[in-house]
């Protein structure tokens, strides 16, 4: 079993955004950072949250279970509800990573249960600065 954290940290909307993954397995904290030069923070969302699957098929392979956390209530319902308005291409991409996976639970958590994620994200938008 493997948790997953990811988020997003934006300046401006939209502006400069840095991504946040936190992985936990195997007793082991796995940290990796990405930015995108220009996305509100909805698209950083799902981009940290792809950025964060990807990680996990490259390193871990797909037969895993998978928790995953985000607190982007737009991103977990999304996910929830295979279903959003706005972000439908973000959506089908990212569903395409999680498909690969045996078994992925998505929750929502609020901001600050997700501290590591969002150390990383801002980490990510300071070199961006």
């Amino acid at each position: 079993m493997i948790k997953l954290y990811t988020d997003a940290a934006s300046k401006g909307n939209p502006g400069p955004t840095g991504l946040g993954v936190l992985a936990i397995a195997n007793h082991h904290q796995y940290q990796v950072t990405g930015t995108l030069q220009l996305a509100d923070n909805h698209h950083g969302e799902f981009a940290a949250a792809q950025l964060g699957f990807s990680y996990l098929l490259e390193h871990f392979g797909s037969q895993q279970t998978v928790l995953f956390y985000t607190d982007s209530r737009v991103l977990s319902d999304a996910i929830g509800k295979n279903y959003t308005k706005h972000y439908q291409k973000e959506l089908a991409a990212l569903n395409q990573l999680i498909g690969q996976f045996t078994t992925v639970v998505t929750q929502w958590i609020p901001d600050r249960e997700n501290h590591g994620a969002h150390h990383l994200a801002n980490q990510a938008l300071k070199t961006l600065e």
